[in-house]
């Protein structure tokens, strides 16, 4: 589910992390694949697997890459130390 794609987004529809997330892609004009867990009839198996990758929450869970990278957290870290730009735009992406 994420080796194919640059930006896999797993998330969940009324998570406001998940909705900021996404936000934050879609305002660098990247579109993200995006799994909504709790409108999948595997999302509950989706989530576990989530949890086991570490991190004390499941969504937002984005992989760049085909790599895990993390949740919110990481994801608004990396932001602030203007590390995701490059990620996006070494995973193809991104190409401004």
């Amino acid at each position: 589910m994420v080796s194919e794609k640059p930006i896999v987004i797993f998330s969940k529809t009324e998570c406001c992390m998940s909705h900021t997330i996404k936000s934050l892609f879609y305002d660098f004009g990247v579109n993200p694949t995006i799994y909504e867990v709790d409108e999948i009839a595997w999302g509950k198996e989706i989530e576990q697997a989530l949890l086991r990758l570490g991190g004390n929450q499941a969504v937002p869970a984005v992989f760049i890459g085909g790599e895990f990278v993390g949740g919110a957290n990481e994801i608004m870290s990396l932001h602030l130390k203007r590390s995701l730009k490059p990620m996006l735009k070494r995973a193809g992406a991104l190409w401004v």
